[in-house]
């Protein structure tokens, strides 16, 4: 009864290790799809492209989609037909890349005092390439609209971007990008892309009517310390679906090892 109940559970476990693993493989397929979907919409292979094309943001959506998928094939197959190379290799795989999330984890954590110095230089750098990145000023964008902020520390901060200087000679001169406004849609349909012409010139009292005037340091801060639990708790699910991972697949190996030796066994005695 308990070899049976013990062939049930390893049965059970096979098959979850496989289930996962397509789900896995599927999740990369896509995030590889949508990588190279971003290259080829901007044209990122073109000619007077091509020699950005390393920095491009979604260059890292495909390495990190086939990385995912080819993993997680690897651990499918491995665990469909039982071969114990794969099943190593894979289970390999998923150890380092547990470790180094962990020592990534302890990094951050130590360094804790110091990444809001690294998210000002971070954020002020993609600010100055801010109209030369539709990556980064996509991303820019959204985090002043979804927080509600403007500039690195202040609004001020835009004085960094060449084209929002006060001394540029256009018209976005001493401006800020229209998601920095409160109502950035004009008659609330149109993107009114002028909203935050001027806006470096007016003082704090006249600017708040018209732009967010805290900085977006600040406001992620905020963010991080409201959602630090749920943050911890994606952290520790994700940890813990590799650790589960890697006690089915050490389970599925010990099985199989198990089910040719006795195979082994059968054949000596039929000998």
């Amino acid at each position: 009864m308990k070899t049976l109940s013990s062939s049930w559970s390893d049965y059970i476990l096979k098959y979850l290790l496989i289930t996962s693993n397509l789900l896995f493989t599927v999740l990369g397929l896509v995030t590889l799809v949508v990588g190279l979907w971003g290259l080829i919409n901007k044209e990122s292979f073109a000619q007077e492209k091509i020699s950005g094309i390393g920095t491009d943001p979604m260059l890292l959506f495909m390495f990190l989609g086939l990385i995912l998928a080819l993993l997680s094939l690897m651990g499918c197959v491995g665990a469909l037909r039982e071969n114990m190379c794969l099943l190593r290799t894979f289970s390999a795989f998923v150890l380092v890349l547990l470790v180094v999330q962990v020592l990534a984890v302890v990094v951050l954590y130590s360094l804790q005092g110091q990444i809001e110095n690294y998210l000002r230089s971070g954020m002020l750098a993609a600010m100055v390439r801010y109209q030369d990145d539709l990556d980064l000023r996509f991303i820019i964008d959204e985090i002043q609209t979804g927080l509600q902020c403007c500039g690195a520390d202040t609004y001020r901060d835009w004085g960094i971007n060449v084209y929002f200087n006060c001394s540029a000679p256009g018209v976005q001169a001493c401006g800020v990008p229209p998601s920095c406004c409160i109502d950035p849609l004009e008659n609330g349909t149109v993107w009114n892309s002028q909203c935050g012409v001027g806006a470096q010139q007016l003082d704090e009292f006249s600017a708040q009517s018209v732009i967010f005037l805290g900085g977006c340091l600040g406001s992620i801060s905020r963010w991080i310390n409201q959602h630090s639990g749920v943050i911890v708790m994606v952290v520790i699910i994700l940890l813990g679906v590799q650790i589960l991972t890697l006690f089915i697949t050490d389970r599925l190996l010990q099985k199989i090892r198990w089910s040719r030796a006795q195979h082994a066994v059968y054949l000596q005695s039929l000998q």
